[in-house]
């Protein structure tokens, strides 16, 4: 998969841009707010369909606009293709190579990024949450049918948290009702943990290869579901999370919500044996999230025949030569990837930079094209 060509109009502070884009590195530089990741923000959209630093429309509009539109010319699956959207008076419209789609849904799975920016080292050190939304996104760019199901569990959840939560201020609810709801989040809660224990059988693979290579052959990454229920199969699975709500009801009454399932669940990182997040250095922690990154687009690659594009903010600054050059020169073979960064100076011709783009105030002039 390649990205040929991205266009923004009134996008965060650009007024109106075209870059087109090279095979290999592609580097942009320039000092901090200058616009550098708002283009990464939008080229991003494309393969989630919403803003990765969590923004909603209104706040992606240019200053004292009222509407805005990106959209992108790729290669994928041997052939061009276009990918648009575009807000305006409140209304949003998407479009794939020229033709409406309906929903967000409809956009994804046909251009797949995968992003590494210096807030993902809270995949280690933050919370389950963090690793959930790892999981929950990776695995929507291989299975966008993942993300249905994913909405419809959440439905089922809001539903049965609304009855608990009747129970325990001592309100009627239908019991019946409830059962309903258990056996429908069950039914979805047993089919994302076989997606996501699936996934992570081909994650932790690529992984454990990509941390051996970054560390030297001296670190040993070994990631595990965590879950409260067993089970091989989805009906095996589907009676084991039925019990687990039955066993612990008066408990979720109390709490006044569902205290289990797969919106609790969680990874467990472990670097030679111990808990990456407990007991690892920054380093490690850094070269963990880099080596699931990596195998991110591994697993991508594997799923789907291409390559993802790997957008890179402002991370190499902040790496050691030896995981630098690893990135650049063997991690980034055959790859696209768009780097940020403050410095072009940074980046020698032995880096394989095929282009330079400096961004200033929301313009991108291109200083470098290697032809």
């Amino acid at each position: 998969m390649e990205l040929k060509r991205l266009s923004l109009s009134s996008f965060r502070n650009t007024e109106d841009g075209v870059i087109e884009f090279e095979p290999g590195i592609n580097l942009l530089y320039g000092e901090n707010a200058q616009g550098k990741t708002n283009l990464l923000e939008s080229i991003y959209f494309f393969a989630r369909g919403k803003s990765f630093r969590g923004a909603g429309d209104s706040e992606m509009l240019g200053f004292s606009k009222d509407s805005y539109s990106i959209s992108i010319s790729f290669h994928a699956s041997g052939r061009d293709q276009t990918l648009l959207y575009r807000f305006a008076d409140g209304k949003r419209r998407r479009e794939k190579n020229g033709v409406i789609l309906q929903s967000q849904a409809e956009m994804l799975g046909h251009f797949r990024c995968v992003i590494f920016y210096p807030e993902h080292l809270q995949l280690v050190k933050g919370g389950p949450a963090e690793r959930r939304e790892f999981l929950n996104v990776a695995i929507s760019q291989c299975y966008p049918e993942y993300l249905s199901l994913y909405a419809a569990y959440k439905k089922y959840l809001e539903n049965r948290n609304s009855l608990l939560r009747f129970a325990q201020k001592g309100l009627f609810f239908d019991s019946d009702e409830l059962s309903v709801f258990s056996k429908g989040l069950a039914e979805y809660a047993a089919e994302i943990h076989l997606y996501r224990r699936r996934y992570l059988a081909l994650l932790q693979k690529e992984a454990a290869f990509f941390m051996k290579e970054i560390s030297g052959g001296r670190e040993e990454l070994s990631l595990s579901y965590l879950s409260d229920v067993n089970g091989q199969t989805k009906e095996e699975l589907i009676l084991a999370y039925m019990r687990l709500f039955s066993e612990q009801l008066n408990r979720e009454i109390a709490a006044g919500c569902t205290l289990f399932g797969v919106h609790r669940e969680d990874i467990l990182i472990l670097i030679n044996g111990i808990s990456a997040k407990d007991f690892g250095s920054q380093g490690q922690q850094r070269s963990t999230v880099l080596s699931l990154k990596l195998a991110e687009g591994e697993v991508s690659y594997a799923v789907t025949g291409e390559h993802p594009v790997f957008l890179l903010d402002d991370v190499l600054s902040e790496l050691d030569s030896t995981r630098r050059d690893y990135i650049l020169h063997r991690a980034g073979e055959g790859k696209q990837i768009i780097i940020t960064s403050c410095e072009a100076e940074s980046f020698q011709e032995s880096d394989r930079v095929n282009l330079k783009i400096k961004v200033e105030k929301g313009y991108y002039v291109p200083s470098y094209r290697k032809r």
